[in-house]
């Protein structure tokens, strides 16, 4: 820390999404110290380093982020060519007969009407009962999507919807870089060359390609995959994923909108040979991309699959291609140094968890560091030693429970095409956490009490995993149906449908609200 206690020099490494939102959530919460100049925040983002951009999607989480640094979606939306998502359509993950598809919805207060006559369905059919728990029937989310509507009702509608948004992430970073700047962040377009450490371990400064030496008190990594000053330099170890998932590369191919279609208002998650591809719709041009294992499949195999999935007949679009390295740090916060974005870790972007990571991880940073610096109420060093382990262990568990999520897309598959597959299906090495689950889901157990015992880890609500062990029919194995059952039957779903069906109502079209209203 600087001689001086009261100056706190933060340096992030990095721009992108994951630099320049760790810069606005910062500048937003500390402006008080900004502008009495007892915090300076200096962001260097080397020229030569080119923003991943993967998946281009996110969570509720991102709104969340804007709100918090006062932004509209007016403001932000129509620079970044952005769009709504309702949740995410599942295609041919499962195996299973009747199972090709379901939609994942964003969890909101109106699936309070429907919710619980899902998850009860979902109970009886597990015991043997025939029931319909079909995901889609009962969220309007699933409705909103099918139907290409925005999930903002109108005025007289009086229930706020989750949902999340597709974006282009190059230009989101420079769209963040712009307010951070106004918001007093200085901006070195830079290379760090050299990273100097102090007897006591510390980052001291580093050395840019410019010459110049830039010294900190506090740096944040975002320097991505590569992780300069948290895995190179501070050598905190990394956690690999890569025994239960199995995906390390991706090709991406951008296709450009066809005037007159209509905008989806969801990602569309479609499993393929060796692995999955993604549609992400924005204004402009749709995203694509294919997940996959490069032990099981070349990039030139994965880049022609998905050139004949989007009936690509030429070479005329251009394809990029990337690694993914999928885990995370043993220690998010090590030293006066704190890892956000790809450099503390990453799974990869089925679920779009990415910048839902960053947040998490900047924002609980700086409640913490608030704590310990800018509060009347001074921590001693072990006070302070316990915050740091505390804020690593949350994290570290966040990472394991949406690990264990994503994990289950592919151990409960039950998709024997390939080896790719039949490898995921049969594979052991899952958690003990993941284990627990499935065998409760089986056995016919309250899934809800399984997931909030104390010793489960689990980031996604437990009508997330409802959704996703239905909508994949991982049910068990009954050669008849049990006769008919009035607490089976309990709820009326004719009345589900019309209520849904008659809340829908109240949704614009996905396409004619970006331009009326975000455009306008």
């Amino acid at each position: 820390m600087n001689s001086d206690d009261n100056k706190h020099n933060i340096i992030i490494l990095g721009g992108g999404t994951a630099g320049w939102m760790a810069a606005n959530l910062m500048a937003t919460k500390w402006q008080t110290q900004l502008a009495r100049k007892q915090i300076t925040i200096t962001l260097i983002e080397s020229p030569d380093i080119g923003i991943i951009g993967v998946g281009e999607g996110s969570t509720p989480r991102l709104k969340d982020f804007f709100d918090k640094i006062g932004v509209q979606e007016t403001d932000w939306m129509p620079e970044c060519n952005a769009t709504y998502k309702n949740g995410i359509l599942f295609k041919d993950w499962s195996g299973r007969k009747g199972f090709d598809s379901y939609f994942h919805p964003f969890i909101s207060i109106i699936d309070a009407h429907t919710a619980p006559a899902f998850v009860h369905n979902t109970q009886f059919k597990r015991q043997g009962y025939d029931v319909d728990s079909t995901v889609d029937r009962f969220f309007l989310a699933a409705t909103l999507a099918k139907q290409q509507k925005v999930p903002i009702g109108n005025e007289n509608f009086p229930f706020d919807i989750g949902y999340g948004y597709h974006f282009d992430a190059v230009l989101l970073g420079k769209f963040l870089a712009k307010l951070a700047i106004n918001k007093g962040v200085k901006h070195v377009f830079a290379t760090a060359k050299d990273i100097g450490l102090s007897q006591s371990g510390n980052i001291e400064q580093l050395t840019l390609d410019n010459g110049e030496k830039v010294a900190g008190d506090l740096f944040i990594d975002c320097s991505g995959f590569a992780s300069i000053l948290l895995q190179k330099t501070l050598q905190v170890p990394f956690i690999s994923y890569k025994d239960n998932l199995f995906n390390d590369s991706a090709v991406t191919i951008a296709t450009p909108h066809v005037k007159g279609e209509k905008i989806n208002s969801q990602t569309i998650s479609t499993a393929m040979k060796y692995g999955w591809a993604w549609d992400i719709p924005l204004t402009n041009r749709t995203g694509n991309g294919y997940v996959y294992s490069a032990e099981h499949c070349s990039a030139e195999q994965a880049e022609s699959e998905l050139r004949a999935k989007l009936g690509l007949t030429d070479n005329s679009i251009k394809a990029n291609h990337l690694k993914m390295k999928v885990g995370r740090v043993e220690q998010h916060w090590y030293k006066n140094c704190v890892g956000v974005g790809l450099s503390q870790g990453f799974i990869e972007p089925l679920e779009a968890t990415s910048l839902h990571f960053v947040c998490e991880t900047i924002e609980n940073f700086i409640d913490a560091y608030t704590r310990l610096h800018f509060t009347d109420s001074a921590m001693n060093s072990n006070q302070s030693e316990h915050l740091q382990r505390q804020f690593n262990e949350n994290l570290n568990a966040r990472f394991e429970g949406i690990r264990d999520y994503i994990v289950a897309h592919y151990r409960l598959s039950d998709r024997t095409d390939t080896e790719y597959w039949q490898q995921n299906s049969d594979n052991p090495k899952i958690s003990n956490n993941l284990k627990r689950i499935v065998q409760a889901w089986l056995n016919g157990d309250d899934l809800n009490k399984t997931l909030t015992r104390p010793d489960m880890v689990s980031f996604y609500p437990p009508v997330s995993w409802h959704a996703m062990l239905a909508g994949y029919g991982v049910f068990p194995a009954i050669n008849k149906a049990l006769p008919f059952n009035d607490q089976a039957q309990k709820y009326d779903l004719d009345h589900i449908d019309q209520f849904i069906a008659r809340s829908a109502l109240n949704f614009s079209d996905h396409k004619r609200y970006l331009s009326q209203v975000i455009s306008s």
